[in-house]
């Protein structure tokens, strides 16, 4: 008696269920990924056989290199009140466009009598200005010291938490700044911060 051959059919498996879930992965990291800031200058971080991780909110990062500072903080509502009240201090008064344009500014390093000037550059002027650093001379002019102090008061009034302050610094970077650094950590009563610092690569057998 002959066999009945049984037809073979090719096996189809429909992707289209999970093709919907990598596509919503994909658009909620997309969504929820933080920009890196570019540095302004050249930063090459030292490195460290410690590892860390810095918080995701609540920094304040100073970025040190080829002799000057640079300013960020997180948050928008935090960056909107703190130009506020440095306005307020050097009687300087920010329009709300102005505002808006610190807001989306992720990083900025110019004395506050320029920070006009600076806003009113498009992005990619921005990007392209040589910016000559926060004063931060410890004996004359410390406009550093003021935007720490004042960012410090904004994060706790509207947060009710501390800044996480960090500083980035190159790697041979001179030391004059980083002594100017701490003694307004000092000032400000600041005894902890975090130096950020690449993985040093194990060494090799």
């Amino acid at each position: 008696m002959a066999r009945v051959k049984v037809p073979r059919k090719s096996t189809h498996i429909d992707m289209t269920a999970m093709c919907d879930v990598a596509f919503l992965l994909l658009t909620f990291f997309i969504l929820t990924a933080k920009p890196r800031p570019q540095d302004p200058v050249p930063v090459d971080i030292p490195p460290s056989s410690y590892e860390v991780p810095i918080a995701d909110e609540n920094v304040l990062l100073l970025t040190v290199g080829q002799g000057k500072v640079f300013f960020t903080v997180d948050g928008a509502d935090i960056r909107q009140q703190t130009l506020i009240q440095m306005g307020q201090k050097y009687n300087i008064t920010f329009t709300p466009e102005e505002q808006k344009k610190f807001i989306v500014t992720n990083i900025f390093g110019v004395p506050i009598s320029q920070l006009k000037a600076f806003l009113a550059l498009d992005v990619e002027q921005r990007k392209n200005f040589k910016q000559p650093g926060i004063p931060h001379d410890t004996t004359a002019n410390n406009e550093l010291s003021d935007w720490i102090r004042e960012a410090r008061k904004v994060g706790a009034s509207l947060h009710n938490k501390a800044l996480f302050i960090a500083v980035k610094g190159d790697n041979k970077e001179e030391y004059p700044v980083i002594k100017d650094l701490i003694t307004v950590f000092q000032k400000q009563k600041l005894n902890k911060f975090s130096l950020i610092t690449t993985l040093r690569a194990a060494p090799k057998k």
